[in-house]
């Protein structure tokens, strides 16, 4: 009886064509400079020596032979950890264009070993549902023409602002201005705001680049732009700089930056745009925040107030508060008076379907400056894939019932929404943004789609790179690794957010000029749109246009 050898299936065992990522290498244009190897983030490539068969025919002699050669080439690793990610470096550094990574076949063998060890996978990015998504199917079907002209987008004025703030009706303006009380804060600001993504969870180039592209947008071009630290503070010198009027800083479970932050309120120049409680995002609703150990580094340490290289998670609440109600009462408040009762205050939530439930308490108090609510499709830079892909509600049908219950309450014009989460995903970001804001948004909030139109940011959709929680970003937008955000120029970044934002509120625009609308953003104007999605037009209470 011949034995049978036995064949252990192990992540060892697994062969490039089982990777969602393959190599192809062109052996005959490889002058083996090394450079792909070298700039390669997960080391998925290597030089190695080779043995290689070349079958011989002899026709003459009517035989078969082989021939072999040894050559140093380029082979691709096998080892699910070091699995390529589609970023592309190799292709961007080789001289000869002798190699590239291509998509893998449908047989995609690694996600059944994406649980080594026990650890579900965690990844950065965006949820991995590639396409059109609702709002890119939204169009601005509402055309003034005879009845009411159309304005001309170059040569008319347009107030292309919002209000981050609580906004009082005529009466209690009136009734509070004559008899000497309190009115609450607000900004006029942009309505797109550059979301909230920390220091620490980009790189330090990025978030300068973005800060200066920020202060360009204000003090040069007029541009009322605004950004969000997200959790973990900022740099002390900013605290106490003029850029902080630009800036929403975050207060999340973790209060990671705080004590920097507090400490700075007597040298504070100027006050900050707002403050951002964060109970919950998008990419992982009932989750805290977690920064992994491979970005906390000496600085973001220091900054934060913890060891360096430990991970960093937050809490999934904030653990001193068991209802909104409580929070109304400890966290708002608390922090307008901190503040002098001068800077808006407003908290921001995961999309779901107790939404409302939230609103309609904020609405009670005169406080809360507003509310963010971030939906399913939201980035982020570390979360477990479980919670990317499956947790979590839609942003525009969030928001609209949000909208529609302030409108039923006569407190539409009071309250403002902002939203997030998805917007920009297929790079039509002026489409999606005004998008919302016909469905009921005051403003929206962007974040990957920044990271990818200023600074190059190589992941999508697709599981392509999506490496940010590593701190192993190819492009140095998500490191805090020196020899990787050194690649990254922060003047460079500046001016792409100029560039972003100049061109974003140019087809505001030409979206709002049609429409016949010029001092004031068309927030709920839902009669301007329409869908050819029966169901969703029936869901949004939008009309279904085919």
């Amino acid at each position: 009886m011949v034995p049978v050898r036995s064949v252990s299936i192990t992540p060892s065992s697994l062969a490039p064509i089982d990777f969602p990522w393959i190599i192809e290498h062109k052996e005959e244009r490889c002058t083996l400079c090394g450079q792909c190897t070298a700039v390669c983030p997960k080391g998925a490539i290597v030089l190695a020596h080779m043995r290689k068969r070349v079958p011989k025919l002899d026709v003459f002699q009517k035989k078969r032979g082989n021939d072999y050669r040894t050559f140093t080439g380029i082979r691709q690793e096998t080892d699910p950890a070091k699995l390529c990610i589609g970023c592309g470096m190799c292709s961007m550094v080789c001289p000869n264009d002798a190699i590239t990574p291509h998509p893998g076949t449908n047989e995609n063998r690694t996600v059944f070993f994406n649980n080594r060890k026990g650890e579900p996978l965690k990844r950065g990015g965006r949820r991995n549902n590639p396409g059109a998504t609702l709002l890119d199917q939204i169009m601005f079907d509402r055309i003034s023409m005879l009845t009411d002209p159309a304005l001309d987008a170059g040569r008319h004025e347009f107030t292309v602002t919002t209000s981050l703030g609580r906004v009082l009706s005529p009466e209690d303006f009136l009734d509070r201005t004559i008899n000497g009380g309190w009115i609450p804060p607000t900004r006029e600001i942009f309505p797109f705001i550059i979301g909230s993504m920390s220091f620490g969870a980009l790189s330090p180039n990025m978030w300068l680049g973005l800060l200066q592209g920020v202060a360009y947008c204000n003090e040069v071009l007029g541009i009322p732009v605004v950004m969000c630290t997200g959790e973990g503070g900022c740099p002390p010198w900013i605290l106490r700089s003029p850029y902080l009027k630009y800036i929403i800083l975050q207060i999340a479970s973790g209060y990671f930056g705080w004590d920097e932050i507090i400490r700075a309120i007597p040298e504070m120049q100027c006050q900050p745009a707002a403050i951002e409680i964060k109970y919950g995002q998008g990419a992982k609703p009932g989750d805290g925040g977690l920064l992994m150990w491979y970005k906390v580094s000496k600085l973001i340490a220091r900054l934060r107030g913890v060891p360096e290289g430990v991970d960093l998670p937050s809490p999934p609440v904030h653990q001193t508060l068991y209802s909104i109600e409580e929070s109304v009462m400890k966290m708002i408040q608390t922090l307008s008076t901190a503040f002098d009762h001068k800077v808006p205050v407003y908290p921001k939530i995961s999309a779901s379907t107790s939404a409302k439930s939230v609103l309609n308490n904020l609405v009670r108090n005169p406080y809360a400056a507003g509310l963010m609510i971030d939906g399913i499709d939201g980035g982020t830079g570390a979360a477990y894939n479980v919670s990317m892909e499956a947790t979590g509600h839609p942003i525009a049908s969030c928001v609209r019932d949000c909208y529609l219950d302030l409108a039923a309450q006569g407190k539409q014009n009071e309250i403002p929404i902002f939203a997030a989460g998805g917007i920009g995903k297929n790079g039509n970001v002026a489409q999606n943004g005004m998008a919302m804001v016909m469905l009921g948004a005051s403003g929206v909030h962007i974040g990957k789609y920044i990271m990818q139109a200023v600074a190059g940011c190589l992941g999508n959709e697709m599981n392509r790179c999506n490496v940010c929680n590593l701190g192993i970003c190819p492009k140095g937008i998500t490191s805090q690794n020196p020899k990787l955000y050194r690649r990254l120029d922060p003047d460079m970044v500046a001016e792409r957010v100029a560039e972003t934002f100049m061109s974003i509120n140019t087809e505001i625009k030409k979206i709002m000029a049609p429409l016949g609308r010029s001092q004031s953003l068309p927030v709920g104007m839902s009669d301007a749109i329409g869908i050819g999605n029966q169901a969703a037009a029936d869901r949004l209470k939008i009309k279904y246009v085919c």
